[in-house]
C-alpha cells in the first residue's frame, strides 16, 4: 500500500486523512512540524503532502532537512501561502509540487496521482522467499508456482512483513498498518494470522524457516 504522510495542523487534516484512504493509501497525519520531521523518517512516506505555516518546524525547514538527508519521497506543498517568491523558493529546495488554499478534492487527489506516477511509487513489488512468490499488484501468492489462498488480513500482513526487507517488525507496527490500531493493543490476531500464514506457506509449520518469531519484539521474514 502507497504510504502518504500529511504536515498539517489545521482541522483539514482529517479531511485529506479520509479522502486519501478512500483511495486506497496509508495516511499518517502529524500536527506540527517536530512531529512531522520524525514522522517522515520513521514511517518513510512515499508522498509528503506539507504545510509550510506549522508550528514548532515551518514547512520549509523541513522540506529542506529532508532533502539535504538525501531522502528522495515525492513531496507536495500545500499551503495558503501563493505569492510566486514562496512557490519558487518551495521548489528549489526540492518540492515536486504547489497547490494553494483553497481547493478542489479532485484536483489534490489528481496531483497525488500524478506524483506518484512520475516518482514510480505507486507501482507494486513483488517478493520471493523459498518457494513462495508474492505479486502485490495482482494480490496473489504462488507456492511453487500454484496460487496460495490467502484471506485479504493474511496478505497485507505478509506485505507488510516483506516490506520490511528482512528486518523486524514490531508487533505494534503490524497491529497498525494491518489492522489500523492506533495505540498498544492486547490481542492474538496477529499470532493467529502468522500461525495461518505458515501452515499455508512453510515446508514445516511447525518448526518455520522464514516466517520468524523474534521473542517479545515481534517477526521477520528470512529468504
Amino acid at each position: 500500500m502507497t504510504r502518504v504522510l500529511v504536515i498539517e495542523d489545521s482541522e483539514l487534516a482529517d479531511g485529506l486523512r479520509a479522502n486519501l484512504e478512500a483511495e486506497g493509501f496509508e495516511v499518517e497525519v502529524a500536527g506540527d512540524g517536530r512531529k512531522g520531521l520524525a514522522r517522515a523518517r520513521d514511517f518513510e512516506p512515499d508522498l509528503l503532502i506539507l504545510d509550510l505555516m506549522l508550528p514548532d518546524l515551518d514547512g520549509l525547514q523541513i522540506l529542506r532537512t529532508l532533502r539535504k538527508e538525501g531522502r528522495t519521497l515525492a513531496v507536495l506543498v500545500l499551503t495558503a501561502r501563493g505569492q510566486e517568491s514562496d512557490k519558487v523558493l518551495a521548489l528549489k529546495l526540492g518540492a515536486d509540487d504547489y497547490l494553494t488554499k483553497p481547493f478542489g478534492v479532485l484536483e489534490l487527489l489528481a496531483r497525488v496521482e500524478a506524483l506518484l506516477r512520475r516518482s514510480g511509487a505507486g507501482r507494486a513489488a513483488s517478493w520471493r522467499f523459498g518457494d513462495v512468490e508474492l505479486r502485490e499488484a495482482t494480490r496473489t501468492v504462488l507456492r511453487r508456482g500454484r496460487a496460495v489462498e490467502l484471506t485479504p488480513k493474511e496478505f497485507d500482513l505478509l506485505c507488510a512483513l516483506l516490506r520490511a526487507g528482512g528486518a523486524v517488525v514490531p508487533r505494534g507496527e503490524l497491529l497498525r498498518q494491518v489492522w489500523g490500531y492506533r495505540s498498544a493493543a492486547v490481542t492474538r490476531t496477529l499470532d493467529t494470522h502468522v500461525a495461518e500464514l505458515r501452515r499455508k506457506l512453510e515446508p514445516e509449520p511447525a518448526a518455520p524457516r522464514h516466517i520468524l518469531t523474534v521473542r517479545k519484539i515481534g517477526y521477520r521474514v528470512a529468504p
